[in-house]
C-alpha cells in the first residue's frame, strides 16, 4: 500500500505542470480496484464488474474546476478502460478512456486518470468503453456542483439523489461479446434496472420537502420513461445546462442521457412506485421501485402509473421544450445566453446517416457508410508520435455516399475553433442516441422525414438546449450546433451499444499546427503505451 500512496504522491505533484491549473482549484483523490464478483440485479446470479466491491460503482462528486486524480486498478482477466461521459476534458484527450485515445489497462496493472471539470456542472456518468464491459457494471454517477459563489437557480433541495435507470440482460457479457463478433445481434434485453436492482430500489424522502434527482440512463439499448406516482417533476438541469422549468408528469430519457428534476413531498405520506419502462420496443419492459415517505407504513398499492401516449409525438414534444434558461448562470457568474450561438457562421456541414449492412458475411452498422475497425494504436498516439498507416484523416465522409457500408478506421478531420453543423439523419424505425466526448453542442432542431437546407427554417437560434447526448426519433433527423473549440481525437458514437460495438462510431480530429499548451496539454508522463506507440519516447 505504501508504494501505491508513494506513486500517487509524485503523480499528483507533478501533474501542476502537465495540466496548467490554478493553485487554488482542489484535487479530489480517489483509488478505485476492479474486479469480478457476483451480483444479483434480477434475482438471478451473474457475474459482475464491481467497482471497490460496488456495483454500480462509486459516484464521483465534485465542483466545478476540481482536479479529478483517479488511480484505477484492473484486477479482471481482461484490458480495461473507464470513460467519463460528459466530462469535456479540455485540451486533454489523451485522458478520455476508448480505445482511440487511451491504451487499455493491462490485467494486474493500474493507470491513474487526471481530469479537470473545467467550467463544468451538473449530472453524468462513468463507464467501461472496452469489449462489452459495459453489459456487466463498471458503471457509476458523476455529480458536479456549482461553486458556492455562483447562483443556482432553484432554492437548494432538502437531499440530492443519483437515480441510475438502464436495460439489462442476464447473460454474462462475454456470452454477449461473442454473439456480437460472430455476427449475431442481440436480442431485446431481459429487464431494466434502478440503481442496479430489478425491484426494490427505494428513495427516502421527508414530507413538505423537494429533492434533487439525477437520472442518468446507463443502459444498451434504449430509451425509457421515468415517472414516479401521483407526483410531478421538475425538469432543472440537462447534462451541464440549466434548464427552463417545465413541469413534467413523466420523463423520456434516451440512451445515454442525464437530467436533474426537482420532486416535492406534499402528497399524503404513503409508498408510491417509482417506475420505469422501456420506449419504442416491441415489448415494453417495466420495472419498479418506492418513493418512501418517513413517516408512512404499509406496501406500495394502487395503479402503476401508465407510460404517456401518443408515443411519437408525445416524445417529440417533451424533447423540443427542453430549452436553456438563458437568465441562469452556468459555472461562471454570468448568464448562460450571453453566448450567441444563432449569431455565429456556420463553416461547415456535415450530414450523417447511420445504416446497417453486413461485412464479410457479419452484421455491422455504419455512419455515411464507414463502419469503424479499431487499429491496433490509439490514434491519438498515433497522432502524437508521428506514426504513419494507423489511420486517414478524411476517412469518413461529410455526406453519406452511394456505396455499400465498407470497414476503416474512421476519421474526420476538423480545424480548431470551427464552428459547424452536424445534421443527424435516421432512416430506420428505431430511436438512434448519440454522444460526442470532449464537447457539448447546441440542439438547434429535430422534425420528422429527411433534412434539407430549408430545414434550417425551424431551427432553435435563441435558447436551444446545450449538451453532449441527442436522441435522433424513428424516420427523422437532429441538428446540432458545435464550436469545436477543444484539440484533441474525439469519439463520436452510437450509445446503443451493440451498434457501438459493430461500427456505429468515429473519431473527429480537432487540429491546429499550434503547439502551445494553450490549445492542447501534452501527453501525460504516466502514459500506457501500446501498438505502433511502443518505444516512443514521451
Amino acid at each position: 500500500m505504501a508504494a501505491k500512496s508513494n506513486y500517487a504522491a509524485v503523480f499528483v505533484i507533478g501533474l501542476s505542470l502537465l495540466i496548467a491549473v490554478a493553485a487554488e482549484d482542489p484535487y479530489r483523490n480517489f483509488e478505485w480496484h476492479v474486479t469480478y464478483g457476483d451480483i444479483y440485479p434480477m434475482g438471478v446470479k451473474q457475474q459482475g464488474i464491481l467497482i471497490n466491491n460496488q456495483f454500480p460503482g462509486p459516484e464521483i462528486r465534485s465542483v466545478t474546476n476540481d482536479n479529478l486524480i483517479i488511480n484505477v486498478f484492473n484486477e479482471l482477466d481482461e484490458p480495461f478502460l473507464i470513460s467519463w461521459a460528459g466530462i469535456q476534458n479540455r485540451k486533454n484527450s489523451f485522458q478520455d478512456g476508448v480505445y482511440g485515445t487511451t491504451c487499455p489497462i493491462p490485467p494486474g496493472k493500474n493507470y491513474t486518470y487526471a481530469l479537470q471539470v473545467k467550467d463544468q456542472i451538473g449530472s453524468f456518468y462513468y463507464f467501461p468503453s472496452l469489449g462489452f464491459h459495459k453489459a456487466a457494471g463498471g458503471f457509476g454517477a458523476i455529480r458536479i456542483l456549482s461553486r458556492p459563489l455562483i447562483p443556482v437557480p432553484f432554492p437548494p433541495p432538502a437531499d440530492d439523489f443519483t437515480v441510475l435507470i438502464g436495460d439489462w440482460y442476464k447473460t454474462n457479457h462475454k456470452a454477449l461479446r461473442a454473439q456480437l463478433d460472430n455476427g449475431g445481434k442481440l436480442p431485446l434485453p431481459d429487464g431494466i434496472l434502478i440503481n442496479g436492482q430489478s425491484s426494490g430500489a427505494t428513495l427516502n424522502i421527508q414530507p413538505g420537502k423537494t429533492y434533487r434527482l439525477r437520472i442518468s440512463n446507463v443502459g444498451l439499448h434504449g430509451s425509457l420513461n421515468f415517472r414516479i406516482q401521483n407526483h410531478s417533476m421538475k425538469l432543472v438541469e440537462v447534462e451541464g445546462t440549466h434548464t427552463i422549468q417545465n413541469v413534467l408528469s413523466s420523463l423520456d430519457v434516451h440512451v445515454g442521457q442525464s437530467y436533474s428534476v426537482l420532486i416535492t413531498a406534499h402528497k399524503p405520506a404513503k409508498y408510491y412506485y417509482i417506475v420505469v419502462s422501456s420506449r419504442f420496443t416491441s415489448k415494453v419492459l417495466t420495472t419498479t421501485g418506492v418513493l418512501h415517505y418517513s413517516n408512512s407504513a404499509g406496501p406500495v398499492s394502487g395503479p402503476i402509473p401508465a407510460v404517456p401516449n401518443p408515443l411519437m409525438s408525445w416524445s417529440f414534444s417533451q424533447a423540443r421544450a427542453i430549452r436553456t434558461n438563458l437568465t441562469a448562470s452556468g459555472p461562471r457568474p454570468n448568464p448562460q445566453g450571453s453566448y450567441h450561438y444563432g449569431m455565429i457562421n456556420v463553416t461547415r456541414t456535415i450530414q450523417l446517416v447511420n445504416s446497417a449492412g453486413h461485412i464479410k458475411g457479419k452484421q455491422r452498422y455504419a455512419m455515411n457508410s464507414a463502419s469503424f475497425y479499431p487499429a491496433d494504436t490509439p490514434l491519438k498516439l498515433a497522432d502524437y508520435f508521428k506514426i504513419d498507416g494507423v489511420y486517414k484523416p478524411g476517412s469518413i465522409p461529410d455526406q453519406q455516399p452511394s456505396v455499400p457500408i465498407f470497414p476503416v478506421t474512421s476519421v474526420l478531420h476538423a480545424d480548431h475553433k470551427a464552428f459547424v453543423e452536424i445534421v443527424f439523419e435516421n432512416g430506420e424505425d428505431i430511436v438512434q442516441s448519440w454522444h460526442f466526448d470532449g464537447y457539448s453542442f447546441f440542439v438547434v432542431g429535430m422534425e420528422v422525414g429527411k433534412w434539407s437546407p430549408d430545414s434550417r427554417n425551424v431551427y432553435n437560434l435563441n435558447d436551444a438546449v446545450s449538451r453532449c447526448t441527442v436522441q435522433v426519433y424513428p424516420r427523422s433527423w437532429t441538428a446540432i450546433y458545435v464550436a469545436l473549440d477543444n484539440v484533441g481525437m474525439w469519439n463520436l458514437r452510437s450509445e446503443l451499444w451493440e451498434r457501438q460495438y459493430l461500427g456505429q462510431q468515429f473519431y473527429i480530429r480537432v487540429y491546429t499546427k499550434s503547439a502551445s499548451l494553450r490549445d492542447e496539454y501534452l501527453i501525460p508522463k504516466n502514459a500506457l503505451l501500446c501498438g505502433k506507440a511502443i518505444g516512443h519516447h514521451k
